[in-house]
């Protein structure tokens, strides 16, 4: 499933996708902010301006019948009984075991795991028609903060008979309610290093040669390496354990920054505005 963790809308990147934030203090990022909006530089802090996010990705396909939840667009595709028990699964950055529980007939409650820790909580409900799938989550991965919100997408394709509601293919259709940490980010250009820092406890200070760097407060060992491709245009190139699993594009306009962040693992792309503050 599709989920907004900080960015992942990809700037931020993680979620990153994705993906995909605040070093500086305060008052630092509010005088590097106001001299960048007249220089037109990426100095500053920025937010997410969740009307404009576009989302190009294949339909979910889920499946939940005869005691088993399936992911199948999932990566890794997912299979987990649907008992309320966690379950091992393996090939996942940012889990390590699963519990899915069958709430009701429209209701499904999954749960993921690392190391013991709960990382993160999806509440799926499907409408009385049937036709649209809202997921309520929370995002415990990062440091800070938790960073909660919610979805809802359109179904495309109808369950198979004998399915929970749940089951079936779903559009994404939108984001709505993500709480500030998930949306924000600062950055700061210090000669030819790119400082990030998100109210989530993630950061990274990036060399503008390519060079990879950890981005600290993330669970998966992602590491971000950033080019300046143009006077106001920059390109970060995310990898975990030496595969690229995104690539994001940001130009500065203005107090605006545009956003094209592409996940290397499902060929999905989002595309969003962020807004100076």
């Amino acid at each position: 499933m599709n989920r907004i963790i900080v960015a992942a809308l990809g700037a931020a990147s993680l979620l990153s996708l994705a993906a995909c934030n605040q070093q500086s203090a305060a008052g630092d990022n509010a005088a590097s902010g106001a001299a960048a909006s007249a220089a037109g530089g990426i100095d500053g802090t920025w937010k997410v301006d969740l009307a404009t996010v576009k989302i190009d990705a294949k339909p979910d396909e889920l499946l939940l019948k005869d005691g088993k939840y399936s992911c199948s667009t999932c990566t890794p595709p997912l299979t987990v009984a649907a008992d309320g028990a966690f379950h091992e699964v393996s090939g996942r950055a940012y889990s390590d075991s699963v519990s899915v529980n069958i709430d009701d007939d429209h209701n499904v409650t999954m749960t993921s795991k690392k190391d013991g820790k709960v990382i993160g909580e999806n509440k799926f409900s499907v409408s009385a028609d049937g036709k649209t799938l809202t997921t309520n989550f929370t995002d415990s991965s990062v440091p800070n903060k938790p960073v909660t919100g919610s979805s809802t997408e359109t179904r495309v394709a109808d369950a198979p008979a004998g399915a929970h509601a749940i089951s079936g293919s779903w559009k994404m259709a939108k984001y709505t309610n993500v709480s500030d940490e998930g949306l924000t980010a600062t950055y700061k250009l210090d000669a030819d290093t790119l400082h990030m820092t998100s109210p989530t406890g993630q950061s990274f200070d990036a060399k503008l040669d390519g060079s990879p760097a950890p981005i600290k407060g993330d669970l998966g060992g992602t590491t971000a390496s950033v080019k300046k491709t143009g006077d106001n245009t920059y390109e970060e190139t995310d990898t975990r354990k030496g595969k690229v699993v995104g690539v994001t594009d940001m130009t500065v306009d203005g107090d605006t920054l545009h956003v094209v962040s592409k996940n290397s693992l499902d060929g999905s792309s989002t595309t969003y505005d962020m807004k100076r503050s």
